[in-house]
């Protein structure tokens, strides 16, 4: 019975990890699609940024959508967005100082407790 339940335990971890891995790929393409012109785009009229964004949109959405779709089988549909959320200011956050240039400010951190908090309230009842 206990090789059972670690056998359950392990194929969940796995299919978290798969969600994971790709939610960050999926982040890193969304990232540049919507912000990358902003930097290399500027003197191009908005809709050649936007053509070019949605084409990295397109790369982002083919990782985006087998993330969501594995992730939802072991986790709710609540639990899957925050755990995107913390996902995209993970991701965000060296994206805007390190390729952006932008300071790094103490908001960064406290955006992140609040979603330490959010991840909190839709995963403690999982964690019981």
């Amino acid at each position: 019975m206990a090789d059972c339940s670690l056998m359950m335990v392990w194929m969940t971890m796995n299919t978290l990890l798969q969600t994971i891995l790709l939610l960050v790929a999926s982040n890193v393409f969304m990232t540049f699609a919507w912000y990358a012109h902003l930097k290399h785009l500027d003197a191009k009229p908005w809709y050649i940024a936007a053509g070019i964004s949605w084409g990295i949109a397109f790369l982002e959405y083919m990782l985006q959508v087998p993330a969501n779709r594995i992730g939802f089988t072991v986790l709710s549909l609540p639990q899957l967005k925050i755990l995107q959320e913390v996902i995209t200011l993970t991701v965000f956050v060296p994206f805007a100082v390190f390729y952006m240039h932008q300071p790094l400010k103490l908001d960064f951190l406290w955006a992140g407790l609040c979603l330490v908090g959010a991840v909190y309230f839709m995963f403690r009842g999982a964690l019981s």
